[in-house]
């Protein structure tokens, strides 16, 4: 009998690769490119380049001295390069972003194995690698040049409230992005605008972001600053950084499982909930998340999809 020989699998195919869906994320992102642009200046526009080109670069060198597959132009990387860019004051000096974009591609990214491997979201490991070693350079927000202010730099309206002061600014502002803040972060509106383009092209499932989200503001709610129930909700929804991070760095991980995804996303808005409430740091989405991508892989375990043909434990 003449032998078939099959290649190995998956048969499967699909339109969906790597570089579509990341090219995908990357156009979703312009909108708030364009809004930082309008708010804090064309510098907005040259540290998101840098920052890109860093990334891009980094990962190509590396892949090419390693002798591994060159994917640097699958916008992985673009992605990383844009969302960086995005968590950073517009002051951030050059230097510190070109280091954090080395550092997130390198350290987290590339020596864990490249895209699907990297135990937690590059671009937010590069945030906390700069709040530790030069907290200075990135804790001092400048106010949008759309607004007459006698201050150059100020805290979020999240730390100013933290600290007992008035948040200044209106939930309106606060929406489109009128205050201080990461230069990719302040617009909420165009954010949603983004993240609605992904959810429509298939890209992204809405369900751990909304129920991350709705977890930080329900607990931020029940334990408010001032007694029970007394948190403010727009405030904590729209004065800080929970929008980018729930729509575009909590989605980094991808459970199989429903509840996985689920479960995924309640830890992560718990942790970061807590942080708000309990800690003198007024954000904790950073924290929040990058402690859930490290426990996921132990959440995966508490959640497996069922095997057809296979009996149920």
């Amino acid at each position: 009998m003449k032998q078939v020989n099959l290649p190995s699998g998956p048969y499967l195919r699909t339109a969906q690769t790597t570089r579509n869906m990341m090219f995908h994320v990357a156009l979703s992102l312009v909108p708030a490119l364009l809004g930082a642009v309008y708010f804090f200046g064309i510098r907005a526009l040259y540290l998101t380049a840098l920052s890109v080109a860093v990334c891009v670069i980094t990962e190509y060198l590396w892949q090419k001295l390693t002798g591994k597959q060159i994917t640097a132009g699958d916008f992985s990387a673009v992605v990383t390069g844009m969302l960086l860019a995005f968590n950073m004051p517009i002051e951030t000096p050059v230097w510190v972003i070109v280091a954090t974009a080395v550092f997130s591609i390198l350290f987290v990214k590339q020596m864990f194995g490249g895209i699907g491997n990297n135990f937690a979201n590059p671009a937010l490991m590069g945030r906390l690698f700069a709040m530790v070693v030069w907290p200075g350079t990135v804790m001092q927000y400048t106010v949008p040049r759309t607004l007459p202010a006698d201050a150059v730099s100020s805290a979020t309206v999240l730390g100013t409230v933290k600290n007992g002061g008035e948040a200044g600014y209106n939930y309106l502002q606060m929406f489109l992005g009128e205050i201080p803040g990461a230069l990719g972060e302040t617009s909420k509106l165009l954010l949603l605008v983004g993240f609605a383009y992904l959810c429509y092209m298939g890209i992204v499932n809405a369900g751990a972001a909304l129920t991350y989200i709705g977890t930080v503001l329900l607990l931020t709610f029940v334990f408010g600053p001032t007694g029970l129930f007394t948190g403010d909700i727009l405030l904590n929804l729209f004065g800080g950084g929970l929008i980018i991070g729930g729509c575009y760095m909590l989605t980094d991980y991808v459970f199989v499982s429903r509840k996985g995804r689920i479960l995924y996303a309640v830890t992560a808005g718990i942790i970061t909930a807590a942080i708000r409430i309990f800690s003198p740091y007024p954000e904790g989405i950073c924290f929040g998340i990058l402690t859930a991508n490290c426990l996921a892989g132990a959440l995966s375990l508490l959640y497996k999809k069922h095997v057809y043909g296979t009996k149920k434990a």
